[in-house]
């Protein structure tokens, strides 16, 4: 929806304390006359970019600050369904800032309601991910209220050019012209692109990853973990029952000791571009790898391969923005249905950045010892004749009827001419 500057008398902006985010607030001052509400939430970025984070807002001109706690409902409702559908983006970006945006929106319009803003404003670029994501959640649950995008309205083209906005409006950052990564942070993971990460052929710096060790910190040995899960939601560490929070948070720390997590990739973005992007994510990357490990022990082989193949649906859902979509929820049902069954207890171990499945036992089992093993008792071999037959029968057919000349289309055909 297109917004006319005089209209807007009060905005809800989707405020991190970041470079971005903050520069808006004097911004919309500036250019909009309206009263600024900053909508922040915690889902688990960290202290640092959390302390401070009101009187910071309000030092730079925000009217009314609201700060919410959501790593709860972030975990429970949105990063264990994703987990349980088994999204993976192009085979392997873990969906980690993908699946706050939705969340983080939602409560933003729920924001604006309250405060009787007229208008919702984020800091996403125009060429990033992110304002589609943002304003396809405003589509599905406030139609009526209009967007303000300042990075596709403003002249500010560079992060140098933020900066020196910043210091010229006297807003204060921790971030630095020497240090010009764009980092997004949750309970799930920790992003980093810009800067250096620009340039595909460069290898990113080992000073920039912050949730995994380097190899030199890493342990020696490896380190088993056993992870509990109900109906595929991940509910125990080493026999220990946890909440959402504090389980994410052990595994963080666990895997990430061990560099568990990590991935560099060149992935399309939805608007139409290649990126480079650097992603942490110990404790999804092992919840995963034993969630699937479970999953293999446990779901018929046609129900898991069905699971698998509309979760590349699903992570595409996730990464376009289309959280609220009756797809996603369909989808969602199905898969939830599936994991009536995902029950148990998965061994991984951890070492020297790699996670693997090692063991796994669940009361839903569909693994008999006496079927798989190679002792013949019990089975009778015989039935196996049959079975194969019938299976094959269409390549027998095929065989019996011939194949036709293949058609040249006109192209000259390569003759094989024997030398004897």
């Amino acid at each position: 929806m297109t917004t006319n500057h005089r209209s807007v008398k009060k905005a809800a902006l989707a405020y991190s304390g970041g470079l971005d985010t903050s520069i808006i607030v004097p911004w919309l001052k500036e250019n909009y006359g309206c009263e600024v509400v900053c909508y922040c939430s915690n889902v688990g970025q960290g202290g640092m970019e959390l302390d401070g984070l009101e009187a910071k807002a309000r030092q730079i001109g925000a009217d009314e600050v609201i700060v919410e706690d959501l790593r709860v409902p972030f975990l429970r409702d949105f990063a264990f369904p994703m987990l349980r559908a088994g999204a993976v983006y192009e085979g392997r970006y873990l969906l980690g800032t993908s699946i706050a945006r939705p969340l983080i929106a939602s409560r933003q319009v729920w924001a604006a309601e309250r405060t009787h803003a007229d208008a919702l404003a984020h800091g996403c670029t125009g060429k990033g991910n992110d304002q589609v994501r943002f304003e396809l959640t405003y589509m599905a649950l406030a139609p009526h209220l209009p967007v303000i995008a300042p990075w596709r309205e403003w002249d500010i083209v560079s992060r140098e050019d933020a900066l020196e906005y910043a210091a010229k409006h006297h807003v204060p950052l921790a971030q630095t012209k020497s240090d010009l990564f764009s980092r997004d942070a949750n309970l799930w993971h920790i992003s980093h692109e810009g800067g250096p990460l620009e340039d595909p052929a460069a290898i990113a710096p080992e000073n920039m990853w912050k949730m995994t060790n380097e190899i030199a910190k890493q342990p020696a040995t490896p380190e088993l973990v056993k992870i509990g899960f109900e109906r595929g939601r991940p509910v125990s560490v080493n026999g220990r029952t946890l909440g959402p929070v504090e389980l994410v948070e052990a595994l963080n720390e666990l895997a990430g000791k061990h560099g568990v997590g990590r991935i560099d990739i060149v992935e399309s973005r939805l608007v139409g571009m290649k990126s480079r992007g650097t992603y942490e994510t110990p404790a999804g990357t092992v919840l995963r790898e034993a969630l699937e490990d479970l999953c293999m022990l446990t779901l018929p082989h046609d129900l898991q391969h069905t699971r698998l193949e509309l979760s590349h649906r699903y992570s595409d859902l996730v990464y376009n923005g289309m959280w609220f979509s009756p797809l996603r929820r369909a989808l969602q049902a199905f898969v939830d249905t599936t994991m009536d069954v995902v029950t148990g207890e998965v061994t991984v171990e951890l070492f020297h950045g790699r996670v693997n499945a090692v063991a796994r036992t669940s009361p839903y089992t569909m693994y008999r010892p006496d079927m798989a093993s190679f002792n013949m008792t019990g089975y009778n071999a015989t039935h196996a004749e049959g079975f194969i037959r019938l299976f094959g029968m269409p390549l027998a057919t095929a065989a019996r009827r011939g194949q036709p000349t293949p058609a040249t289309n006109g192209a000259v055909t390569e003759e094989i001419v024997s030398n004897g």
